[in-house]
């Protein structure tokens, strides 16, 4: 990865007795764009206000191509910010929204007016320049707060959860413009969310946080299949949680198959759960009272509960015979296979899997 462009450096930040941060260390690259994804109250959005420089940390440094930026006011550091209210003025038109900040930098006239006219056609609103803000919707109305954001060509931009307000199809449909933008422009982005969905399409590189600190931060797709900590696996996408026993310090068994073991590695013997995804589980279906069935006895046989529809995959869900549910993903021409109440096997896939000590 090339040198990092901006740098946050064992961040700490508390309010009395929470540790909102807690020695958060991240560095982003130029052009690239992180997200900042975990559940509330785990310190992304603190994070995102002590770059822009409205709080100030307890300690650590926050730096900017290499400066201390820490002891700067928002007002002078290079960064535009999307909130998540828009936060336009409303007696202002967007093209003299967008133009603001080059009116506060003292910016000509024409040039603030071309450059509004710009930034408009970029996030795709041009001809929309004259309206006020109660005369757009909210998706244009965000768009208008990207431009405005981007009108002072910052180094840096903060997003901070701007597509939480919207309906789903528009979110879908700024997500990716704001992506397109930012790839355009190659600016340096740093995007809180707390939707999986939006951090995995979007960004360069994913960082997951819990209470004040860094779970993990990798590709979308090395944080899906690849995941650190027992955390991130069950926090990025659906995990199922299977019972298995340690063999060696190498691999787990769990429902007749022998893995190998990512991460912690409990001493051979141990019990532990085992984390699989649906689509690392195959199906059998077996008919009831068989020999193959063999109820009660075979851990990895259950009991169909439901089979839920999602396009070009069913997710089934079983119930094994000592109570644990399981999701499997399978191709969804093969759902009639497996009518609620049918009978099926489990095999977990041959690939790497997390071990959690119960």
């Amino acid at each position: 990865m090339p040198a990092a462009g901006l740098e946050l450096s064992a961040l700490r930040r508390s309010y009395g007795a929470v540790h909102a941060l807690d020695g958060l260390d991240l560095a982003l690259a130029p052009g690239e764009l992180v997200a900042l994804l975990g559940p509330s109250g785990c310190g992304k959005t603190t994070a995102l206000r002590i770059v822009a420089g409205f709080e100030r940390p307890d300690a650590g440094q926050v730096r900017l191509d290499g400066a201390d930026i820490t002891p700067v006011s928002a007002a002078k550091r290079d960064m535009g910010m999307v909130f998540q209210s828009y936060s336009l003025f409303p007696h202002l038109t967007a093209a003299e929204n967008v133009a603001f900040g080059l009116r506060l930098r003292k910016t000509a006239a024409p040039q603030r007016k071309a450059r509004a006219e710009e930034l408009l056609e970029l996030v795709g609103i041009a001809g929309h320049g004259a309206r006020y803000p109660h005369q757009l919707s909210g998706g244009q109305q965000q768009r208008v707060a990207l431009a405005r954001a981007l009108a002072i060509r910052p180094k840096v931009l903060l997003l901070d959860e701007p597509l939480s307000a919207l309906d789903a199809k528009v979110r879908l449909q700024l997500r990716d413009e704001i992506r397109r933008v930012q790839l355009d422009l190659g600016i340096m982005t740093l995007f809180v969310t707390h939707d999986q969905e939006e951090a995995l399409s979007m960004a360069d590189r994913v960082a997951v946080m819990r209470s004040g600190q860094l779970e993990q931060c990798a590709a979308p797709a090395q944080l899906y299949d690849r995941p650190a900590t027992a955390f991130v696996a069950e926090f990025v996408g659906t995990m199922n949680r299977l019972r298995g026993t340690m063999i060696d310090a190498d691999s787990v068994e769990v429902a007749g198959r022998r893995l190998p073991v990512d991460g912690q590695r409990p001493v051979p013997g141990t019990k532990v759960e085992v984390l699989l995804r649906p689509e690392a589980i195959e199906l059998e279906a077996i008919e009831p009272d068989s020999v193959a069935d063999r109820a009660g006895v075979d851990p990895a046989v259950g009991t169909v509960r439901t089979a839920t529809f999602l396009g070009a995959i069913t997710r089934v869900a079983i119930t094994l015979e000592d109570g644990t549910e399981v999701k499997a993903d399978l191709p969804s021409h093969r759902a009639c296979e497996f009518p609620a109440g049918g009978r099926a096997r489990l095999t977990p896939a041959p690939r790497p899997v997390l071990v959690v000590a119960p």
